[in-house]
């Protein structure tokens, strides 16, 4: 199993391409520029079969309806979020100008628990990881030694708390509780920036000395 990171949209958000050898894959927040992110699994000819959603931002669910079409797959969110992607106050794309208001349609299957979670040949683990938002999840994929931690955990940083329903407290004990516990080497698949490794952000994260 392979993965490639993918910056798409208004602010190039990270999206994530998981892909097994039958060249299966689960695309991760698909955050804008859908003919881009089409064009390229349709040159590499790689099937999706779901789209997955760490969160409801405005900037990683931009590209989902036009994904979700051509491929005809489900899209997975958290229950928290489930009216998120139709509304643009919420979903936060309201909040730029810039950018017109996003109304997505609604979610196929909606997170309730964390636990392991099967997807064709795709085994991994849901983290809820709240505070960047209510719904916030990571998922892990222990096997192949990474977790896609969406807004929660970047390279010496953390997300921003200042969108609805975010929570500095409620994030920081998110990251440590459920991040920081997996094994040092997990490499860390952030929303925005380079990728990490826990073990680096454990040494370095100035947002998490000291907690």
């Amino acid at each position: 199993m392979k993965w490639q990171q993918i910056p798409l949209g208004s602010i190039q958000t990270n999206c994530y391409i998981v892909e097994d050898k039958e060249k299966n894959c689960l695309i991760v927040d698909p955050g804008g520029e859908a003919k881009k992110l089409i064009n390229l699994l349709n040159s590499r000819g790689i099937k999706p079969l779901a789209v997955l959603l760490t969160h409801a931002h405005f900037d990683h669910i931009g590209a989902v309806d036009e994904v979700r079409d051509a491929y005809k797959v489900p899209v997975y969110l958290h229950k928290q979020e489930e009216k998120w992607l139709g509304d643009p106050m919420l979903n936060g794309s309201e909040f730029f100008p810039v950018i017109e208001p996003i109304r997505i349609n609604p979610a196929n299957h909606l997170l309730t628990a964390e636990g392991p979670l099967k997807v064709g040949n795709f085994a991994f683990t849901v983290f809820h990881t709240p505070g960047h938002s209510p719904g916030s999840v990571s998922f892990y994929f222990e096997s192949e030694g990474f977790v896609i931690s969406g807004d929660a955990l970047f390279q010496g940083s953390i997300g921003r708390t200042d969108l609805p329903g975010g929570n500095q407290s409620q994030l920081l004990k998110s990251i440590h509780d459920k991040l920081l516990t997996l094994p040092e080497d997990t490499y860390v698949l952030s929303g925005h920036g380079p990728v990490t490794t826990i073990g680096d952000e454990m040494d370095s994260n100035p947002f998490l000395n000291g907690f």
